[in-house]
């Protein structure tokens, strides 16, 4: 094998097309392993994990490109050749634009809105370069959905404060999910239009519980994303408020959901009071002790709108169940945070609160420490994939615990990498059990079915409810029977 590392100074591309600039080379015959990605101190670590020399004055600001081939294969200047193509293609601007007549494109947040006539401004851009970006939306009497993450406390509340002079919403930061009158933003699952608002200090929340309404036959009108950190003590669920209010006032929402991570308890408290003096019923999912999973927060809001609660769908694994992992460790590899949390509440409630004294975990890999400098685990799934083989080849795994989020946005086909790790993973150890809760709907672009199919037959048994996921996962785990 020959390696090739190179690195380019303040070359800067984002993630997502690093992401798949990646994985062309890694396709091309005779290339053995390849990453390029911008570099922040996870990457270094993961050209490092890969057999790589990192040069150790490479910054974050600065391109790594790390090739290994095969002896024999393409020389490394076929290779350069390729690189370049990719990364001049992924800088083209869009077919259409700089045409002679055509309007120039717009160089502020203010001008492009007068343009479009448009009431929200989407923002992604690097976390701690957001503030100006949003603040001139604001000016510009916009609404702000700021997908970013890693975008300091103090200017998240800043930029609330800001927004509720002018009677307008900040969502995010880090949000990854709205839907503003049946339109999807971010990462959004394809639901039918209907009566049932939500607000969302959750992204992958907020789509389990379009997903599982959308099973049931209910439609979403509006999902108002908050942001996973609205509800803690500091921001005080400033926007949450702005969404319950906004919410309320419009005619056509009979029901409004507010699904989140676990919120700080004082501003649970202020949230509820709020809540009681709407006219609008409101139902509330929160991973606490306490209180109703999303799953049964669904079931809670089909049955307020008068509907049936259905079975929610489910796909068994296509091979025997292994015996009860009696005495090993469930681990849970989540891409959602909602989700993850959701899960470990299910399993606190069902083996105690010291999961971790025996070896039970749950990690979040959208979590900002996986996210700095790389794509949501949702676009790019290569830390979750590694941490899968890592956890199937420890003996004191029994039990391996993974979501798998579909909708726009997200990576076009999930299954055609996790379902050959799985396969894998059960060839190696036909005692390790693997459950998937699938969060998707039949008219998403990945194909619920098919994807389901794909991990059945891979040795996964797969749930539409994460709820129910986390409760059969725990069911082959210390003996326990729920």
């Amino acid at each position: 094998m020959r390696d090739w590392v190179e690195v380019r100074r303040g070359a800067y591309h984002d993630s997502v097309t690093l992401m798949r600039v990646s994985r062309a080379l890694s396709e091309r015959p005779g290339v053995a392993g390849a990453m390029v990605a911008m570099g922040t101190e996870v990457n270094r670590e993961m050209v490092a994990g890969m057999g790589f020399e990192v040069p150790a004055d490479a910054g974050p600001d600065d391109l790594i490109v790390a090739v290994r081939v095969a002896d024999g294969a393409e020389g490394f200047d076929e290779v350069r050749e390729a690189l370049d193509g990719l990364l001049r293609d992924a800088s083209r601007p869009p077919a259409g634009t700089g045409v002679l007549g055509a309007p120039p494109p717009a160089r502020t947040t203010a001008s492009a809105a007068a343009r479009a006539e448009a009431t929200v401004a989407l923002l992604s851009v690097p976390g701690p370069h957001v503030f100006p970006e949003a603040m001139d939306a604001l000016d510009a009497g916009l609404n702000v959905m700021i997908f970013s993450d890693n975008v300091p406390l103090s200017q998240e509340i800043a930029l609330k404060e800001a927004a509720a002079r002018r009677g307008l919403i900040v969502m995010g930061p880090d949000c990854g999910t709205a839907v503003i009158g049946g339109a999807g933003l971010g990462f959004a699952n394809v639901v039918r239009p209907g009566p049932v608002g939500v607000v969302a200090a959750s992204g992958t929340g907020a789509q389990q519980l379009m997903c599982l309404l959308d099973a049931a036959g209910v439609g979403v009108r509006h999902v108002l994303g908050v942001g996973g950190r609205d509800l803690s003590p500091e921001v005080s669920g400033r926007s949450a408020l702005a969404a319950l209010a906004a919410l309320d006032a419009d005619p056509a929402t009979e029901l409004i959901v507010l699904v989140s991570k676990p919120p700080a308890p004082q501003v649970a408290d202020l949230i509820r009071e709020a809540a009681r003096r709407l006219d609008t019923p409101v139902v509330f999912a929160l991973p606490m002790p306490g209180e109703d999973d999303i799953t049964r927060a669904a079931e809670n809001a089909v049955r307020a709108l008068g509907r049936a609660v259905p079975e929610w769908p489910r796909w068994p694994a296509r091979r025997a169940r292994p015996a009860p992992a009696e005495g090993r460790a469930l681990r849970g590899l989540f891409a959602g945070g909602t989700l993850r949390d959701e899960a470990e509440m299910i399993a606190r409630g069902a083996l105690g609160w010291d999961l971790e004294t025996r070896g039970h975990r749950f990690t979040d890999f959208g979590d900002d420490a996986y996210t700095r400098g790389r794509a949501h685990p949702m676009i790019d799934p290569t830390l979750r994939l590694e941490a899968l083989r890592a956890e199937a080849a420890d003996p004191s795994a029994g039990v391996l615990l993974l979501d798998v989020v579909l909708g726009h946005g997200a990576e076009p086909d999930p299954a055609a990498s996790l379902a050959p790790a799985v396969a894998a993973a059960v060839k190696e150890r036909p005692d390790l059990a693997v459950v998937v809760s699938l969060c998707g709907t039949a008219a998403d672009p990945q194909n619920r079915d098919r994807q389901a199919e794909a991990l059945c037959e891979a040795g996964a048994d797969v749930f539409a409810s994460n709820a129910e996921a986390a409760r059969h996962a725990l069911s082959m785990v210390e003996g326990n029977s729920g």
